[in-house]
Protein backbone atom coordinates (compact mmCIF):
# COMPACT_ATOMS: atom_id res chain seq x y z
CA UNK A 1 0.00 0.00 0.00
CA UNK A 2 2.61 2.51 1.01
CA UNK A 3 5.78 2.78 -1.47
CA UNK A 4 8.80 1.07 0.62
CA UNK A 5 6.65 -1.22 2.30
CA UNK A 6 6.75 -4.19 -0.24
CA UNK A 7 7.03 -7.64 1.02
CA UNK A 8 10.48 -9.07 0.34
CA UNK A 9 11.55 -12.72 1.17
CA UNK A 10 12.46 -13.34 4.53
CA UNK A 11 13.69 -16.74 5.70
CA UNK A 12 11.22 -18.50 8.12
CA UNK A 13 13.78 -17.85 11.42
CA UNK A 14 14.66 -14.44 10.60
CA UNK A 15 10.66 -13.87 10.22
CA UNK A 16 10.28 -15.55 13.27
CA UNK A 17 13.09 -13.65 15.54
CA UNK A 18 11.89 -10.05 13.76
CA UNK A 19 8.06 -10.75 14.46
CA UNK A 20 9.10 -11.52 17.96
CA UNK A 21 10.94 -8.33 18.30
CA UNK A 22 8.43 -6.13 16.96
CA UNK A 23 5.64 -7.53 18.87
CA UNK A 24 8.31 -7.11 22.24
CA UNK A 25 8.40 -3.74 20.80
CA UNK A 26 4.58 -3.22 20.62
CA UNK A 27 4.30 -4.92 24.32
CA UNK A 28 5.99 -1.86 26.12
CA UNK A 29 5.18 1.13 23.79
CA UNK A 30 1.72 0.18 24.46
CA UNK A 31 2.34 0.02 27.97
CA UNK A 32 3.89 2.88 28.39
CA UNK A 33 0.81 4.87 25.99
CA UNK A 34 -1.87 3.19 27.90
CA UNK A 35 0.10 3.68 31.62
CA UNK A 36 -0.13 7.23 30.80
CA UNK A 37 3.46 7.80 30.56
CA UNK A 38 3.32 9.61 27.43
CA UNK A 39 6.67 11.98 27.93
CA UNK A 40 8.42 8.65 27.48
CA UNK A 41 7.09 7.95 24.22
CA UNK A 42 9.42 9.51 21.90
CA UNK A 43 11.99 7.69 23.60
CA UNK A 44 11.12 4.57 21.11
CA UNK A 45 11.79 6.78 18.34
CA UNK A 46 15.26 7.67 16.56
CA UNK A 47 16.11 11.05 16.32
CA UNK A 48 15.55 11.72 12.78
CA UNK A 49 12.33 9.72 13.48
CA UNK A 50 9.32 10.35 11.12
CA UNK A 51 5.81 10.05 12.63
CA UNK A 52 2.73 10.55 10.69
CA UNK A 53 -1.27 9.76 11.23
CA UNK A 54 -3.01 9.83 7.99
CA UNK A 55 -6.11 8.41 5.94
CA UNK A 56 -7.07 5.07 3.76
CA UNK A 57 -7.82 7.35 0.83
CA UNK A 58 -4.63 10.18 1.62
CA UNK A 59 -2.18 7.04 1.55
CA UNK A 60 -4.13 5.03 -1.14
CA UNK A 61 -3.32 8.21 -3.37
CA UNK A 62 -0.03 9.19 -2.09
CA UNK A 63 -1.41 12.64 -0.63
CA UNK A 64 1.11 13.53 2.15
CA UNK A 65 -1.40 15.12 3.99
CA UNK A 66 -1.16 14.21 7.72
CA UNK A 67 -3.51 14.84 10.96
CA UNK A 68 -0.56 14.25 12.78
CA UNK A 69 2.84 14.73 11.14
CA UNK A 70 6.05 14.83 12.99
CA UNK A 71 9.74 14.76 11.78
CA UNK A 72 12.06 13.98 14.29
CA UNK A 73 12.07 13.55 18.15
CA UNK A 74 12.06 16.61 19.20
CA UNK A 75 8.58 17.12 17.65
CA UNK A 76 7.44 14.31 19.36
CA UNK A 77 8.63 15.42 22.35
CA UNK A 78 7.29 18.89 22.33
CA UNK A 79 3.55 16.72 21.29
CA UNK A 80 4.32 14.67 24.55
CA UNK A 81 4.20 16.94 26.74
CA UNK A 82 1.49 19.39 25.55
CA UNK A 83 -0.55 16.27 25.75
CA UNK A 84 0.48 15.29 29.54
CA UNK A 85 0.57 19.00 30.92
CA UNK A 86 -2.18 20.69 29.52
CA UNK A 87 -4.83 18.56 29.21
CA UNK A 88 -7.55 20.77 27.80
CA UNK A 89 -10.20 17.37 27.23
CA UNK A 90 -11.82 15.20 29.48
CA UNK A 91 -9.95 12.63 31.00
CA UNK A 92 -9.79 9.31 29.64
CA UNK A 93 -8.31 5.54 29.30
CA UNK A 94 -6.48 4.67 26.21
CA UNK A 95 -6.10 1.04 25.14
CA UNK A 96 -4.07 0.54 22.44
CA UNK A 97 -4.09 -2.72 20.64
CA UNK A 98 -1.51 -3.96 18.13
CA UNK A 99 -1.79 -7.15 16.23
CA UNK A 100 -1.42 -9.12 12.96
CA UNK A 101 2.56 -8.25 12.59
CA UNK A 102 3.60 -8.85 9.29
CA UNK A 103 7.38 -8.51 8.67
CA UNK A 104 7.95 -7.28 4.97
CA UNK A 105 11.83 -6.81 5.24
CA UNK A 106 14.68 -7.83 7.24
CA UNK A 107 18.34 -6.50 7.16
CA UNK A 108 21.42 -6.56 9.70
CA UNK A 109 20.09 -2.78 10.41
CA UNK A 110 16.38 -2.68 9.95
CA UNK A 111 12.79 -4.70 10.27
CA UNK A 112 10.30 -3.34 8.15
CA UNK A 113 6.71 -4.53 9.41
CA UNK A 114 3.37 -3.51 9.18
CA UNK A 115 0.12 -4.33 11.69
CA UNK A 116 -3.11 -3.48 12.74
CA UNK A 117 -3.97 -1.45 15.32
CA UNK A 118 -7.06 -0.82 17.53
CA UNK A 119 -7.75 1.99 19.87
CA UNK A 120 -10.09 2.36 22.79
CA UNK A 121 -10.92 4.87 24.34
CA UNK A 122 -12.99 5.67 27.86
CA UNK A 123 -14.10 8.71 28.96
CA UNK A 124 -14.77 8.81 32.41
CA UNK A 125 -18.29 9.51 32.97
CA UNK A 126 -18.96 7.26 29.35
CA UNK A 127 -18.73 3.81 27.78
CA UNK A 128 -15.75 2.59 25.95
CA UNK A 129 -15.59 3.71 22.15
CA UNK A 130 -13.64 3.00 19.32
CA UNK A 131 -11.40 5.39 18.63
CA UNK A 132 -9.36 4.69 15.80
CA UNK A 133 -8.76 1.36 13.65
CA UNK A 134 -5.94 0.88 10.98
CA UNK A 135 -2.83 -0.36 9.58
CA UNK A 136 0.86 0.96 11.02
CA UNK A 137 3.50 1.24 8.47
CA UNK A 138 6.21 0.60 10.60
CA UNK A 139 10.55 1.27 9.92
CA UNK A 140 12.55 -0.22 12.79
CA UNK A 141 16.54 0.69 13.59
CA UNK A 142 18.00 -1.81 15.42
CA UNK A 143 19.88 -0.79 18.46
CA UNK A 144 21.88 -3.22 20.04
CA UNK A 145 18.73 -5.60 21.58
CA UNK A 146 16.30 -2.56 21.18
CA UNK A 147 14.36 -1.56 18.76
CA UNK A 148 13.66 2.26 17.11
CA UNK A 149 11.15 3.56 15.37
CA UNK A 150 12.64 5.36 12.35
CA UNK A 151 8.97 5.70 10.41
CA UNK A 152 5.92 5.22 11.74
CA UNK A 153 2.86 6.21 9.34
CA UNK A 154 -0.81 5.00 10.99
CA UNK A 155 -3.00 4.83 8.39
CA UNK A 156 -6.65 4.49 9.97
CA UNK A 157 -9.69 3.46 7.84
CA UNK A 158 -11.87 6.00 8.01
CA UNK A 159 -12.68 9.62 7.07
CA UNK A 160 -14.53 10.05 9.88
CA UNK A 161 -12.31 10.69 12.76
CA UNK A 162 -13.26 11.39 16.36
CA UNK A 163 -12.44 15.42 16.50
CA UNK A 164 -10.27 15.21 19.82
CA UNK A 165 -7.89 12.93 18.52
CA UNK A 166 -4.62 13.73 20.44
CA UNK A 167 -3.05 10.00 21.83
CA UNK A 168 -0.31 9.07 19.85
CA UNK A 169 -0.89 5.76 18.08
Amino acid sequence: MLPGFEKKTVAPAEALAARLAVEDFHAEYCAALDGGDLERWPDFFTEDCLYRVTEFENAAHGLPVGLIYAEGRDMLHDRAVAIARTQMFAPRQILHFVSNVRILEVSADEIVAQSNYLLLQTLVEGATTLHQAGRLFDRFARGGDSLFLKERQAIYDTAMIANDLVYPV
